[in-house]
Order: C-alpha cells, then structure tokens, then sequence
C-alpha cells in the first residue's frame, strides 16, 4: 500500500467557536478508507470487495437515483439558514482512523457540529448509513476538537431526517467496521458472497449469484 499521505488544505472556514478545514480528496493514497466503503462492507463485505478490489460496479435504479440526488447535494457552498449554519460537499478526514469522503451537509447550531447523510429512499431495515454518519462524525472530532453526539439521515423519498444517536456501542460497530475494510483493502481476500433479503436491491446480483454458492454448498452437504 502507498505510504505518501499528503494532502492539500483549502481555506479554513471558522463557525464561531470553532474551526473546519476543507480538504481535497486524498487520490495518491491507498491508505486511506472511503467512509461510504463502510457503508457497502456492512451492507455485504462481498459487494464491498466486488467493488474495491475487484473493480466490479453495475448501476441499477437505485444507484442511479442514489447518484443522481448526491450530485444535486454535492455543490460545496456555505452560509446561514435562519439560526443554523451549514456547509455542504465538504471533504472530511481522520488521520487516526485512516478515513476520507465527502459530506453531503454539515450544520453548526448553539454549539454543536451535525453531519447529515442524504439517502434516496425511505429508512430500511438495516444499520449501514448509520455507520456512515459515525464515520462522518468521527473525522468531524479530529477536524474540530469538538464532541459530536448526534447526526441525521435525510431521506429524499419521504423528505423526514432520521436522528442518529452517536453511541459507545456504534462507535465501536463504526471502529471495528474500518478495521474489517482496512483489512479487505489490505490482503484482498474475497469474503463469501451470502444469500439474504439485501440481495434483492444489489446492482451488483448478478456478478456474485449468492444463490448459485447456497445451492452448491446444500449440495456438497448433502453428498
């Protein structure tokens, strides 16, 4: 993996108590997570390899919607709404977790940091963007010094944000989730591709066929 961890700093931007450095993205370096990779490995750590190591993408409606609104969000801007200050399309970064990507919206208000996550949809079943706006509050500590307790999920589907509390419990899941993708992107050992309701949504399905390994292995246990 590449050692050079150099980055470039854009203009500091204070929100009254404290500060938020922009970053440009960190493309010379494998050393470094992509917090929405947290998201793909908790969704499926084969559809995360597929991806990352493999260097499999396919779109379906729902990446394509997914991509669609993120590049409507992505506009890197700040200013006042009413009592809140925001920031959009801003680069984050920790250099003790190794991690960089790109927020949708961060709001300061009597205080407080909050990273909001945009998703297309409705929320699901499932704990993944949550670890996404972890990984995002993470970067936001180291950046500014501040503790960040809480954040949002907006989904663009029913337009309602989702509060995410930021807990013991999920910063370990978010910890423990860095580490397992660090360790992916590392070795590159491909995990097994399991069957489950997630698949359904997959644009990726068909590369992988989890149905395809579960009838192989009821095979050879049967045999």
């Amino acid at each position: 993996m590449s050692q050079n961890k150099q980055t470039h700093s854009l203009p500091t931007v204070t929100c009254h108590l404290s500060p938020v450095t922009y970053y440009q993205p960190v493309t010379s370096s494998d050393d470094y997570v992509n917090i929405a990779s947290l998201n793909q490995y908790s969704y499926c750590p084969h559809r995360c390899w597929l991806i990352h190591c493999a260097g499999e993408f396919i779109d379906n409606q729902y990446t394509i919607e997914g991509t669609s609104l993120h590049e409507r969000v992505h506009t890197m801007s700040e200013g006042n709404r009413d009592e809140i200050y925001q920031i959009r399309a801003i680069y984050l970064k920790s250099d003790q977790y190794q991690l960089i990507g790109k927020s949708d919206l961060i709001e300061f208000e009597n205080g407080e940091f909050y990273p909001i996550e945009y998703k297309r949809g409705r929320k699901g079943e499932w704990d993944n963007d949550e670890l996404q706006v972890c990984a995002q509050a993470l970067c936001l500590e180291e950046m500014t010094g501040k503790n960040i307790n809480s954040g949002y999920i907006y989904y663009a589907q029913t337009h309602q944000r989702q509060l995410v509390e930021i807990t013991e419990e999920l910063r370990a899941n978010t910890i423990a989730t860095i580490e397992a993708v660090q360790t992916l992107l590392f070795t590159g050992a491909m995990p097994k591709p399991i069957k489950t309701k997630r698949c359904n949504g997959c644009s990726l399905f068909s590369r992988c066929l989890p149905q395809a390994v579960d009838k192989v292995g009821r095979y050879q246990e049967a045999n």
